[in-house]
């Protein structure tokens, strides 16, 4: 099968290049790079009270990118359903679908993209929704943009505008079973992401997709992503020392609950070496769970993935220290894999 390959950008605050002011500008200039560099989709993540990432409205990116760019689809990477009103969000992407016709992807997600403070101030004045409402939004912005609701429906007659078309694709963005069968049963496509937690995910989550969408009986073939850390150097060495800093970010804010901007590989590979034994275990195990190496490691393991997955795309995430490694990553990849 013929692979494609997404970019799935947290927009990281990259203080070896610039600081967060500067971090939505070097998604724009990203984006453009991998619109020529054949990439077939860019997403934009959603992330809040972050001094590690800088981008808390997608929408507003997407509309930038999809303007100052030609071919690569632009989306949600994603849209964090219970911060938002799904008929907001649907009026939203309606518009942006309907301004880039046949380029917009709306991916959701159902974690907070924040801290609890956020949440609360997201809200207010009403109490956070923790995800506990997730399904039945995600069932009505399904409806509001493509399905339609019944006549006893209380929203039923609602218009979404500007008018009844387009629809934006519609992606459930998730890391287990109960998501994925989730978007099958609503007919979304699924996009399952294991560089958060690569452990204990197996090829059988997106099995039970594509049976629960076609249980469903929703027209057409389920479409499926997989997700991945990725990381590419002109050698593996260099690779594995650029890697570290996230590595590093990650043993900090899943083992200790700090999240801080990104260290230099100098200075997180210097943290490795004074780390305590579960954690150095936990940073070597995320290490090893990147797709990591120089241009052809990288070709291979990716199309091993695509194989044993059973999948024709694969999202990558890359995060380091500063800008030029980021973006030099995302074109010794798409040199190797989509050039041929």
């Amino acid at each position: 099968m013929t692979l494609k390959l997404t970019v799935v950008d947290q927009s990281p605050v990259q203080l070896g290049t610039a600081d967060a002011k500067q971090a939505p500008k070097l998604s724009v200039q990203l984006a453009q790079q991998c619109d020529q560099w054949g990439y077939h989709r860019y997403w934009l993540a959603e992330h809040h009270n972050s001094n590690s990432f800088a981008g808390p409205c997608p929408e507003v990116l997407i509309s930038h990118i999809a303007s100052v760019t030609e071919r690569i689809r632009v989306g949600s990477g994603g849209v964090m359903l219970p911060n938002h009103n799904p008929y907001k969000v649907a009026e939203q992407f309606r518009m942006l679908e309907t301004l880039f016709n046949d380029r917009i992807d709306l991916g959701i997600g159902r974690a907070p993209g924040g801290d609890g403070v956020a949440s609360a101030a997201l809200s207010y004045p009403y109490r956070p929704n923790h995800g506990e409402h997730y399904a039945q939004q995600a069932q009505l912005l399904c409806q509001f943009l493509r399905d339609g609701l019944s006549e006893s429906h209380p929203f039923h007659g609602l218009k979404v505008m500007p008018s009844d078309e387009p629809c934006p694709q519609l992606w459930m963005l998730g890391t287990s079973g109960g998501s994925a069968e989730l978007a099958g049963q609503l007919g979304m496509a699924m996009s399952l992401g294991i560089f958060i937690s690569p452990d204990n995910q197996t090829p059988a989550i997106l099995e039970s997709y594509k049976r629960a969408y076609k249980e469903a009986g929703h027209a057409g073939e389920p479409q499926t992503m997989l997700t991945v850390s990725a990381l590419c150097a002109e050698s593996r060495e260099q690779a594995l020392y650029l890697a570290a800093p996230q590595a590093r970010w990650k043993v900090m804010a899943f083992h200790h609950g700090v999240r801080e901007p990104w260290l230099s590989p100098e200075a997180a590979l210097d943290h490795r070496s004074r780390m305590n034994p579960s954690d150095a275990a936990y940073f070597d195990a995320l290490i090893d769970s990147v797709v990591l190496g120089s241009p052809a490691e990288c070709a291979a393991e990716l199309a091993r993935l695509s194989d044993y997955w059973q999948t024709d795309e694969i999202g990558l995430v890359t995060v380091t220290h500063e800008f030029e490694s980021r973006q030099n990553s995302y074109r010794l990849i798409a040199d190797a894999v989509l050039s041929h």
